[in-house]
């Protein structure tokens, strides 16, 4: 009896044993595991300098985006995250789904207080490094506790894929950024191949604005970036930046193609080829006057590939059949 009463209390000595070293196992698996989280934590936070020179630190990659300009809004899109964008600007109209994002901006100024209540992981803004309002206007919402990361307007093709790297790296995407660029490149180089033997390239007049204040774009502009890449010749690669320019100039230089990415006249096309004493210009002459999409051509985001395709079918339309 006693020796049963040993052997009893011996296995329930044994089992409690067993039970404190599986508790003690299992503790210091929790500890391991709660290590293991703590480090996996600590390495999902990340920083990204932005083009103000501040470095925006993540926790998280962002779920939730505010994005106040329309080039951006593509970028995002393009890279497959645009169904998280919460607010976007009046003007992002691409793509289709673009449309339907809530309006928080008119790319100009923008609601602060309905962007502090959509709450976002990070307001994607631009600054053309010299608006100080803007600045301003950003910093107050940093002050809010939002986290906003600064782009600078793209001035060139580079500008556009270190704007696409830099949104993917924000989103913790650095890939796909990167397969985007190489896209865009092999579309530009695919144009360039068709219009590359082209001898004697066309001089060309592009207006951005029309009468009574004419405007078109000169050399150190983006647009003059796309037309070289077509292989065209700007008859104003001679002035600076966006410039505004006479009939008289126009007639002067006398353009073999006009091409218009105005939008806010009924047929541009048709009211350049009907303006009074232009009728000595070649390109009304041989009515070679060609409205061009606005956003595709001006806009310094994912599209670009698209437009400088658009330039060279407009000018050299026998290299594309």
């Amino acid at each position: 009896m006693k020796k049963m009463f040993k052997l009893q209390w011996l296995s329930v000595l044994m089992l409690a044993l067993v039970l404190v070293g599986c508790g003690t196992k299992e503790d210091a698996k929790k500890e391991t595991v709660s290590k293991e989280d703590q480090q996996v934590e600590k390495t999902t936070s990340y920083k990204v300098k932005d083009d103000r020179g501040v470095e925006v630190e993540f926790n998280a990659v962002p779920k939730t985006i505010v994005s106040l300009q329309p080039s951006n809004t593509e970028i995002l899109f393009a890279l497959g995250v645009g169904d998280e964008i919460v607010g976007a600007t009046e003007f992002d109209t691409y793509p289709e789904e673009a449309q339907k994002i809530e309006r928080v901006s008119d790319s100009v100024k923008f609601n602060s207080e309905r962007i502090l209540a959509l709450k976002p992981d990070v307001v994607i803004a631009y600054t053309t490094g010299k608006d100080e309002e803007n600045l301003n206007a950003l910093k107050g919402l940093e002050d809010a506790g939002i986290k906003v990361f600064a782009i600078q307007s793209a001035k060139s093709f580079d500008d556009v894929y270190g704007d696409i790297e830099q949104v993917a790296t924000v989103m913790g995407i650095k890939d796909k950024g990167d397969k985007l660029n190489e896209d865009i490149k092999g579309k530009i180089a695919d144009v360039q191949a068709k219009v590359k033997d082209v001898k004697e390239p066309k001089n060309i007049y592009l207006e951005i604005s029309p009468k009574p204040d004419i405007y078109t774009a000169g050399s150190g502009t983006f647009q003059q970036e796309i037309l070289n890449a077509a292989n065209v010749n700007n008859v104003f690669a001679d002035l600076k930046s966006w410039v505004k320019v006479s009939e008289e100039d126009i007639i002067a230089k006398n353009p073999d193609v006009i091409l218009t990415t105005v939008n806010y006249v009924k047929d541009p096309a048709a009211e350049i080829l009907s303006r009074d004493g232009w009728n000595s210009i070649t390109a009304i002459q041989n009515k070679a006057v060609y409205s061009i999409d606005t956003d595709i051509s001006n806009r310094p985001g994912p599209r670009i590939g698209e437009a400088v395709e658009l330039i060279a079918k407009a000018v050299y339309p026998e290299l594309f059949k």
